[in-house]
């Protein structure tokens, strides 16, 4: 009897922890996985706004990779992501470090560091535009302050897509940094204490306790980051609109333009399904990479 009662107890508990992750797993079912299907399913066909013409195969994929502007459009999204992955991390560790203090100041400035977080892209790009402006922005005051030329940094292929990426990061510095704050808060003070007590250098007590207390949380800044600036968009519309001579045109904004501009559904759905498939191997990757350091 007791063991009849147990049985039906554990059917019930699992069944009772199904009907808590449902509405997660249909909410991801709907959002998620249908519309990349959806997405696949276009992929292999020709049409536009009014419907499907005919099926394709995979010739939209062909035509992408022998498409020189699409190329470009690839490498300029992985030079972004260069730019600004690593500049999140490192930036956001050494901001959640400086201001990891119970003081008036230290609050003050994280909500500083983190409003920009809320702006809008349509605020942050007008802000930048001002800053950036050749003859009369702040920085060609700067630079005539100094004596130096000022640089028009928007017009030229070497500077355009950096200028992005320094955008993009003033913009989005407030959540690696919240998220390194919370890892932080969560070190134990005895730690800490036991190095000071052994003479610990600041330097071996961030490499020896801090570091490899917040490594899970440095694998969710890098895979969090890898993900949204794949998705680099706004920013690079506003502020060049692809160019100079599609140096700044990411690979959502080849999207748009095929699929709104050239009603090229499918090919714009396949342009899609191959920045699914880099954000995807690179989050995986990095995630993989991380495992193995910590199995070792």
């Amino acid at each position: 009897m007791l063991a009849s009662q147990q049985g039906r107890r554990s059917t019930w508990d699992r069944w009772s922890g199904m009907l808590f992750v449902a509405p997660y797993l249909l909410l991801f079912v709907l959002m998620l996985v249908v519309p990349l299907v959806i997405g696949f399913r276009l992929s292999l066909t020709r049409g536009d706004l009014f419907g499907i013409r005919e099926e394709v195969g995979f010739a939209n994929y062909g035509r992408l990779f022998a498409d020189p502007v699409f190329i470009q459009v690839i490498w300029n999204t992985l030079y972004f992501v260069v730019l600004t992955v690593p500049a999140f991390a490192v930036l956001g560790l050494l901001l959640a470090l400086a201001l990891n203090q119970q003081s008036r100041w230290a609050a003050v400035l994280r909500a500083i560091f983190f409003a920009s977080t809320v702006l809008s892209v349509t605020v942050v790009t007008l802000i930048w535009r001002l800053v950036l402006l050749p003859e009369q922005g702040l920085a060609a005051v700067l630079a005539n302050a100094i004596g130096a030329e000022p640089v028009a940094f928007l017009s030229s292929q070497a500077t355009a897509m950096p200028a992005i990426a320094v955008t993009t990061i003033w913009w989005g510095i407030g959540l690696p940094m919240v998220l390194f704050l919370a890892a932080l808060q969560q070190v134990p003070r005895d730690l800490y204490e036991a190095a000071a007590l052994d003479g610990a250098s600041r330097w071996r007590t961030l490499r020896s306790i801090t570091l490899p207390s917040i490594k899970r949380t440095m694998v969710l800044v890098i895979i969090v980051e890898i993900i949204l600036q794949f998705q680099l968009f706004g920013q690079a519309q506003l502020l060049t609109n692809g160019g100079p001579n599609n140096s700044t045109r990411p690979i959502v904004l080849f999207i748009y333009e095929a699929g709104w501009k050239q009603w090229q559904l499918g090919y714009a759905a396949a342009a899609a399904q191959i920045l699914f498939a880099m954000i995807a191997i690179a989050a995986m990757a990095q995630y993989y990479v991380s495992s193995r350091r910590d199995a070792a």
